[in-house]
């Protein structure tokens, strides 16, 4: 495949791999060119090499954890911020930010008696 056969697409790839690009690939660095170490490998670590990792959709269990990670952590993120934006409404105080051992004097709020109309 050429590097002009990518230009209608508006990008053009890293590198193109001339020639055999499996034989490349699948030897050790520096044995490609040695014919000795070639020939001494055995037909099955040669099919050992190329292993495609389970998936589900091409979704891996490493990939679903590293997004599983960044979702808990906007997911954290936006809970707190949930939590303290609607502080203020009564109900929220009253009945989670007053249990916050911190938290619950800051959040007690008591109307001095000069105040109370009745």
């Amino acid at each position: 495949m050429s590097v002009s056969s990518f230009a209608h697409h508006g990008k053009t790839p890293a590198a193109v791999i001339p020639g055999n690009w499996q034989e490349n690939y699948a030897t050790r660095s520096g044995a490609q060119n040695d014919t000795i170490a070639a020939q001494r490998r055995s037909e099955a670590d040669r099919r050992r090499r190329y292993t495609i990792a389970k998936n589900y959709h091409g979704l891996t269990v490493g990939t679903a954890a590293k997004y599983g990670a960044l979702a808990a952590g906007f997911g954290g993120v936006a809970g707190f911020f949930a939590l303290f934006f609607f502080a203020e409404v009564p109900k929220v105080r009253d009945d989670i930010m007053k249990k916050i051992p911190v938290l619950d004097k800051f959040f007690t709020h008591e109307i001095p008696p000069e105040d109370n109309p009745f």
